[in-house]
């Protein structure tokens, strides 16, 4: 109920005192939740503070907040900047198929231009994918029975033709490749096989597949991690992974001489020990990890990137916050960083002194991109054999990718001898 100012002037002292007994309560809850407001505003302001993003941490760019771009605002052009040459395709020496087209008449008076030779000719090509259709290869392994001692023979299987194998390397380099760098899953490997490929494999299939394909680059990692460990310089870095319901997490060491990547239980120093023996290094690249600054190396070159992003986390003040509390902030987070570069002070200027340091560990973190990537789509292990087949058939994908070779041939000369020949030879 709304009182007027007339209303007002008519009541009477006990009618006014009446009115001010029932204001007052309601006054001081206005009091408390005004109070609690400002609360409410000041917490939100901490949090905003607090917040991370691509700039000012670790954090990947697709979780930061979004802005619209406004409507009116002048944006780059799209397509190549100006001055770009132009680029198209070359045309292939050597095509499958060449389709003559002669002239046979004149556009202009109808003559017959039959056998009438051409000054020249426009060459252009179109580029197609054959309709996929598996090859099947059968062997009819021969039993005879030796008249003279009655022993029965079986004909020997060349290799390739092995009685356990079902699928050749092609097929299972395919069906690698999808999963470890494409990141299907095992569903839509099978669809994908199918519709594309014209094969029928079972989920079942492709997990055996994968376990076959995670046995034979077991030794091929670890042989590439014996020659990592004997380089000057390692990078490392390491990101979190799902191993049956678990927090497992995946290391990457990267050297001259290739990737490795190991998926295990523990994010603490031992895990270098185990992959690094008796070795010691000349230069070790990482964060600020106390367990990475435990790595048997002489000198430790720490990522600046990641410094860079500290310092920039401590300085995105809020202007609206009080100067008191954005300048105890501020104050909190120079000290932690003095503190850090007091620290670590003959680890941050390493690469001015060793070309072949970087000054950041970009290189790793961009090497586990994809496995966080795989994590996300996947969403985790199952098995722990799943995990470690997965971080040895990475270590040789990353591996023939760092020395500039195709991974598709990598993974087919992985998964033993090829079966394409034996359908050549016999071709008539």
């Amino acid at each position: 109920m709304t009182l007027t100012t007339e209303q007002l002037d008519k009541l009477t002292r006990e009618d006014l005192l009446e009115l001010l007994k029932q204001l007052l309560p309601l006054v001081a809850e206005v009091k408390q939740l005004r109070q609690r407001v400002e609360e409410l505003e000041a917490e939100n302001e901490r949090l905003k503070n607090r917040s991370t993003n691509s700039r000012n941490s670790s954090q990947p760019p697709s979780p930061d907040q979004k802005v619209n771009r406004p409507p009116k605002k002048k944006h780059k052009k799209n397509g190549p900047p100006f001055g770009h040459q132009k680029f198209s395709r070359p045309l292939v020496d050597n095509p499958d198929r060449v389709i003559q087209l002669p002239v046979t008449e004149c556009e202009h008076c109808l003559a017959d231009l039959t056998g009438v030779p051409p000054e020249d000719f426009e060459r252009r090509q179109i580029t197609e994918l054959p309709q996929a259709l598996p090859i099947v290869i059968e062997t009819r392994q021969h039993r005879t029975t030796c008249p003279h001692c009655l022993t029965l023979n079986r004909a020997i299987l060349p290799e390739g033709l092995q009685a356990e194998r079902c699928f050749g390397p092609n097929l299972e380099a395919t069906v690698v490749f999808y999963k470890q760098t494409q990141h299907l899953s095992y569903e839509r490997i099978v669809e994908t096989m199918r519709d594309i490929h014209g094969v029928n494999l079972s989920e079942g299939a492709v997990a055996q597949i994968l376990e076959r394909a995670g046995q034979k680059a077991a030794p091929v990692a670890e042989t590439i991690k014996e020659q990592i460990i004997k380089d000057q310089v390692i990078k490392s870095d390491e990101t979190s992974a799902r191993v049956e319901g678990r927090n497992w997490r995946q290391w990457v060491f990267i050297g001259d001489s290739g990737v490795y990547h190991t998926i295990v239980p523990t994010r603490s120093a031992s895990e270098i020990a185990t992959v690094m023996g008796r070795s010691r290094v000349e230069a070790w690249v990482c964060d600020c990890y106390g367990a990475q600054l435990k790595a048997p190396a002489r000198i430790f070159q720490l990522c600046l990137a990641h410094q860079l992003r500290d310092l920039q986390r401590a300085l995105d003040a809020n202007p609206r916050e009080r100067w008191a509390s954005a300048m105890q902030k501020l104050f909190r987070s120079a000290i932690h960083l003095r503190n850090r570069f007091t620290t670590h002070r003959d680890k941050l200027l390493n690469f001015l002194r060793y070309p072949e340091i970087p000054p950041t560990n970009n290189e790793s973190e961009q090497a586990l991109r994809r496995s966080v990537v795989h994590r996300k789509v996947t969403n985790c292990f199952r098995s722990k054999w799943g995990a470690k087949a997965y971080a040895d058939l990475q270590t040789v994908i990353a591996t023939a990718k760092h020395k500039g070779k195709a991974v598709f041939p990598a993974l087919a000369d992985l998964m033993g001898a090829p079966v394409l020949p034996f359908l050549e030879a016999l071709s008539p």
